[in-house]
């Protein structure tokens, strides 16, 4: 744990205060999950939002994220991993076990219901943690409030079933390890916009949103 919350914190460093030595010191995770579901979901998403911190935060991180599986001990070079997907979601016994490790150890992992996603994700996350709920983080929750405010919660990119957006969050001895944005579909938002012909500040909206959770992460 100790080794991983030092590189965490050079991670840190490097992110905010980066040399060209470190240009690619700081890298991000998408999580290839097992189960039959499309993880590979919108492929322009995580690059669009590492360039747009990157641009407008002056974030220092690589910018193609990593394609990385719950089981692969590798995650724990990863501050931040982000998972997403419309369908089915599998993570067997030792992945389990190594993603609780991860976030325990000080990983962040961010979950974006694609719709269709929840009642899958729920279940594998009650593997990860069978002792903790997911309960939904109040609009004074710091991650609304990071560079880019969102008085009144995640921002609507999508509607699917007219329902509000929801950011819910799984909590380890006060720490937020897991934020689950849910009827949001904020990652179809940081995709190209003409993928979902997204207005201007449709995308725009969804990238601060992401760019606060990547702040949130690096400065919490």
């Amino acid at each position: 744990m100790r080794k991983f919350i030092s590189l965490t914190i050079l991670m840190l460093l490097c992110c905010f205060y980066g040399t060209s030595e470190a240009q690619s010191t700081v890298k991000i995770g998408l999580l290839k999950y097992s189960g039959g579901g499309d993880w590979y979901a919108n492929p322009t998403s995580l690059p669009n939002l590492i360039a747009f911190c990157n641009s407008q935060m002056n974030m220092n991180i690589e910018k193609e994220p990593v394609t990385i599986e719950p089981g692969d001990p590798n995650i724990f070079t990863l501050p931040f991993i982000h998972l997403t997907g419309h369908g089915n979601v599998l993570f067997s016994e030792s992945e389990s076990a190594n993603l609780r490790h991860y976030l325990l150890s000080g990983g962040f992992l961010h979950i974006d219901d694609n719709y269709g996603l929840d009642p899958y994700i729920r279940s594998q996350m009650k593997r990860v943690f069978p002792e903790l709920e997911f309960v939904e983080l109040p609009y004074s929750h710091p991650i609304y409030h990071q560079q880019y405010d969102f008085p009144r919660g995640l921002p609507k990119i999508h509607e699917h079933d007219n329902k509000p957006p929801q950011g819910f969050g799984l909590m380890w001895e006060g720490r937020l390890i897991c934020f689950y944005t849910y009827e949001c579909d904020l990652g179809d938002g940081w995709e190209d916009p003409a993928v979902h012909n997204d207005s201007p500040e449709t995308h725009r909206k969804a990238l601060e949103m992401g760019a606060n959770i990547v702040q949130y992460i690096f400065m919490n």
